[in-house]
């Protein structure tokens, strides 16, 4: 797909990666990856697997592709930084918190609107009753965007199966959110129509490290590319320039 290309800068010793969500690609980041790029840093941003192709490339993917990904993702970039921080958006939030439960020497990490909480068992036992009567696709859930002159790049679709194990996969990194001992700025849109702000009460109420967590009023789910855009970039560039201060 035009636009969702993978993104990567050379910069600093300070190494930043970058995650998108669910059936989203590159492009709903990739203007939080160039402002980080802008300010000297070391930035990667992937593209995850099974997205921004063809949806039929995303229904046989499954939690343990996307976490895999990320960690070959953080491995390149850590062997080329001296500190490394995530930033991630819904999925590519979770896998952030995945990633920083699991790397205790990750400098900080930045979430916005993250799903880190499974929805309760019977929707999903809902979804896999529409699966399992030969639903494969659901209607998508991208472009949750408040400003109507902007469009995500995604899929207009939602493969159910991926979906289950990506919730699978929110259950593995809720039991782990103590862990999380670094820094952590969390972005959590007022109106969200796809991941409830009750995730972000959870990181808020779980993480071990100090939490700085700050509502934004006027975007919806995709917020990086929303009303409030500006000060999702500034306060993402300004948190993980203070990582590299404090090193």
């Amino acid at each position: 797909m035009s636009g969702a290309e993978p993104f990567a800068a050379a910069g600093g010793p300070l190494g930043v990666l970058v995650l998108h969500g669910f059936t989203g690609t590159p492009q709903s980041m990739r203007g939080i990856a160039e402002r980080l790029a802008a300010a000297g840093l070391t930035v990667e941003l992937p593209l995850l697997p099974g997205h921004g192709t063809a949806i039929a490339d995303l229904v046989p993917r499954r939690w343990p592709d996307w976490a895999e990904a990320a960690e070959a993702a953080y491995a390149g970039l850590a062997a080329r930084s001296e500190r490394l921080a995530v930033v991630g958006l819904s999925m590519g939030g979770t896998l952030t918190c995945w990633l920083a439960e699991r790397h205790p020497e990750i400098a900080g990490i930045v979430l916005v609107n993250p799903i880190v909480s499974p929805p309760d068992d019977d929707f999903r036992a809902a979804i896999r009753q529409l699966h399992d009567s030969g639903t494969e696709i659901a209607p998508g859930i991208g472009s949750d965007i408040a400003d109507p002159g902007v469009k995500e790049l995604s899929y207009d679709g939602t493969p159910l199966a991926a979906v289950l194990s990506l919730f699978e996969g929110t259950e593995e990194v809720a039991v782990g959110l103590g862990g999380i001992r670094c820094p952590v700025l969390l972005l959590t849109s007022r109106e969200d129509h796809v991941v409830a702000s009750s995730n972000g009460d959870l990181v808020e109420a779980t993480v071990s490290g100090p939490c700085e967590r700050v509502w934004l009023e006027n975007s919806y789910h995709v917020a990086t590319v929303d009303l409030d855009r500006e000060e999702v970039e500034s306060r993402t560039v300004a948190f993980v320039t203070g990582l590299g201060r404090a090193s």
